[in-house]
């Protein structure tokens, strides 16, 4: 039986406007129409080119950016019965549910305030939801959770210049699971990490997932660490879902043209292994996301495209077990 979708994201639409002068001329479609679920306890990996609305999404889901359209239903523990629609709350009737759902931002450079200490960095939430008596078990909590990322206690009175990309990375990760929140929507978290960090953070998510009982919106466009952490996978294309699977049945039988364009473009260590594959590049530059084809989105770039390509838009179709595609070529 198939579990329950703990996240249900239907149409989501973000639009933002294009003005000229002091009048709306357009509207740039950064998401447009896209339907997700997340099951509680799994890593659902969302990767596509830049550009293609992957951080948009994740900021309209946590209301950074108002949603255009759409619902985001959810069914988590702090939940009424049959789960409730984000989107449809005020801020104040909202603020339960930020303790459910963090965020943890691409850029640690640019998400810590540089004029707070790291203890006031991580007790801001905690104060904010009056979780902690005092300042002492605050103090005491946000000591546990600093080993719990793998930084030293005493380090929470220092300021963030004096920490590394690693290390401040690390201080996010603890300000977005101090609260214990259900889902974590992680932005790109390693892309601005060395190399060697990032297999220290993506290990560190992992464990933390476990011990914390934490469901994650991976946000990522490396491919390699999207494999090695999520258990299924969304690919995105000019503000829509183009494909979803498992994660080896994605990366052992990509259908959509897109996706094979996008595992070819893999770099292969072994020169034998690189000369014997068939690579499908993907040509072209992607649309303006202002004026998106009408149709399917790819098909300007897809090798494959048909008549039938040109005239509609396909919609998202289970072809197998868990495999969805928008695609004609599997209808």
């Amino acid at each position: 039986m198939k579990a329950s979708p703990m996240v249900e994201i239907r149409d989501l639409r973000k639009w933002f406007p294009v003005k000229s002068g002091f009048k709306v001329k357009s509207h740039l479609k950064a998401v447009d129409g896209v339907d997700l679920e997340i099951v509680k306890g799994e890593t659902l990996g969302l990767v596509g080119e830049s550009g293609c609305g992957k951080t948009t999404i994740g900021r309209t889901l946590i209301k950074i950016y108002q949603p255009t359209g759409g619902e985001f239903l959810y069914r988590g523990e702090g939940s009424p019965e049959g789960g409730i629609d984000i989107f449809s709350l005020s801020e104040s009737k909202m603020r339960p549910f930020r303790r459910e759902i963090q965020m943890v931002f691409q850029d640690p450079y640019a998400s810590l305030n540089p004029r707070m200490t790291v203890f006031d960095i991580i007790a801001e939430g905690l104060r904010v939801h009056s979780v902690g008596r005092s300042k002492e078990e605050r103090k005491a909590m946000i000591a546990e959770i600093l080993e719990k990322v793998g930084l030293r206690p005493e380090y929470m009175f220092r300021y963030p210049h004096e920490f590394s990309g690693g290390q401040r990375q690390r201080i996010g990760i603890a300000r977005s699971i101090i609260l214990n929140p259900s889902l974590v929507i992680c932005d790109e978290p390693v892309s601005a990490l060395d190399v060697s960090v990032q297999a220290q953070v993506i290990n560190l998510l992992e464990d933390l997932k476990h011990d914390f009982g934490l469901t994650y919106l991976f946000i990522a466009h490396d491919l390699a660490v999207v494999k090695h952490i999520c258990d299924r996978i969304s690919v995105m294309y000019l503000g829509k879902i183009v494909e979803t699977a498992e994660t080896d049945s994605l990366f052992n039988d990509p259908l959509h043209p897109y996706t094979r364009g996008l595992l070819s473009s893999i770099p292969i260590p072994n020169p034998h292994l690189r000369s014997a594959r068939n690579r499908e590049i993907v040509k072209g530059d992607i649309p303006s996301p202002v004026d998106p084809p009408e149709t399917c989105r790819f098909v300007k770039r897809c090798p494959r495209a048909f008549d039938r390509c040109w005239k509609e838009s396909p919609s998202l179709k289970e072809v197998s077990d868990g495999h969805f595609v928008s695609c004609f070529l599997y209808d």
